[in-house]
């Protein structure tokens, strides 16, 4: 049993050996080939002007019981969710499709008394994982900006 175990070994070991390996100098590749850097990021042609709406509307996730609640908020405001306190300050959308896309700058503190907050910053709805708040029990997203004219608010 120990010399085809090391009649194994020594096949395996020469056809190890045997594999040859050549590298091969290209030829004319410098004649006639241009290397040009393209641009990483395209001229930016036409600008969205970014508005303020009047809210907010969150979507919020309680991870331990899967309950699932959307909030609507007006900017300056504050509302409960379970146990976190979310302030908005503000949410802007695009001038020219408010629905498309939403931006609001958050302050999530856990608690209605806590000291430092969870997260602040603006959160983007169509990415909710760039500016996402990390906590272990809540998930808070933006859904879309409300506006007078399109919810018929205010």
């Amino acid at each position: 049993m120990k010399w085809l175990a090391g009649t194994a070994l020594a096949l395996c070991c020469s056809m190890a050996s045997a594999q040859q390996i050549i590298i091969e100098e290209l030829d004319g590749l410098e004649d006639g080939v241009t290397l040009r850097q393209a641009p990483i990021f395209e001229e930016i042609t036409e600008e969205a002007r970014a508005v303020a709406g009047t809210g907010a509307i969150l979507r919020g996730l309680d991870k331990l019981n899967g309950q699932i609640a959307d909030v609507e908020l007006q900017n300056g405001f504050s509302v409960a969710f379970g146990q976190l306190r979310i302030d908005l300050a503000e949410c802007r959308h695009p001038d020219d499709n408010p629905t498309g896309e939403a931006y609001a700058f958050l302050t999530i503190y856990d608690g209605p008394a806590a000291g430092d907050p969870l997260f602040q910053g603006w959160m983007i709805a169509s990415s909710p994982a760039l500016s996402a708040m990390d906590h272990a029990r809540y998930d808070i997203w933006v859904l879309r900006c409300t506006t007078s004219s399109a919810d018929g608010s205010e």
